[in-house]
């Protein structure tokens, strides 16, 4: 588990950045498999869940997840809802629930963990290239502010995902980018007639533009195998059937 020093500073909240060890599930999905949508076995996903949330809090609650479709979507827990647990199509959860752990999953995709110092809400966002350009970041925040969060009490930690090295890209998805704004060319580079994608660095700009400056920035590439992350796109390239996701949670104690 990888944890943002800038998150763990708060008492009020427990956090983590899963990869993929210390679960029950074998081989593809060895071993902290927590996709409840993989081709795994459903009971070691559950299992594997159960792990994660004794490891943030052991009086919790189940961990609340929602059924990510790389959009823009978000879903809002107030302190008196009452949603089942992934019932709901979304890309982000924001809470000032206490007590509930909400997660999202990734398998190279950008994990952000928010927390508002005083206004004591928190947000999972899963943030993939489809979410980032749909402004997912953007609507989160906006939400949080009208909410009564304040942008200097706002931290943000992006976790482990998949970096520039690693993610080659077509042009027409570099062209994407460039057409929703010209300066996002800054986050492309050309090597060996390949073009590579910097994600982890647009979604750091989002943040920058909506003047969040508390940012934490764990940079740990989980394509990379000696990291331990389920890869989409590494399993890909074994030609693999499926793959593992990682979890990313955060709760108010």
């Amino acid at each position: 588990m990888f944890k943002s020093k800038k998150l763990s500073k708060f008492s009020e909240i427990s956090h983590g950045f899963f990869n993929k060890n210390g679960g029950v599930s074998g081989g593809i999905y060895k071993s902290l498999n927590c996709g409840i949508g993989s081709k795994d076995k459903k009971n070691n996903v559950k299992k594997n869940l159960f792990i994660v949330k004794k490891k943030v809090s052991k009086k919790s609650k189940e961990i609340f997840l929602v059924k990510q479709i790389h959009s823009n979507k978000f879903i809002f827990l107030s302190k008196n809802a009452k949603i089942k647990n992934r019932s709901i199509n979304a890309d982000a959860i924001i809470t000032e629930k206490k007590k509930i752990p909400i997660a999202v999953l990734t398998a190279d995709c950008v994990p952000l963990l928010v927390f508002d110092k005083k206004r004591k809400m928190i947000a999972a966002i899963h943030a993939g290239w489809k979410g980032a350009i749909k402004g997912v970041i953007n609507r989160v925040i906006n939400f949080m502010l009208k909410k009564g969060c304040n942008r200097k009490d706002i931290t943000v930690a992006i976790g482990p995902s998949i970096t520039q090295k690693n993610y080659d890209v077509k042009l027409d998805f570099k062209n994407k980018f460039i057409k929703k704004h010209k300066k996002n060319k800054i986050f492309f580079k050309n090597i060996n007639k390949l073009i590579y994608f910097d994600l982890p660095n647009y979604i750091k700009s989002q943040l920058k533009f909506n003047k969040i400056s508390k940012i934490d920035m764990i940079n740990v590439d989980t394509y990379d195998k000696k990291n331990n992350f389920f890869s989409a796109r590494r399993s890909l390239k074994s030609k693999h059937a499926d793959y593992g996701r990682n979890i990313s949670i955060i709760m108010i104690n």
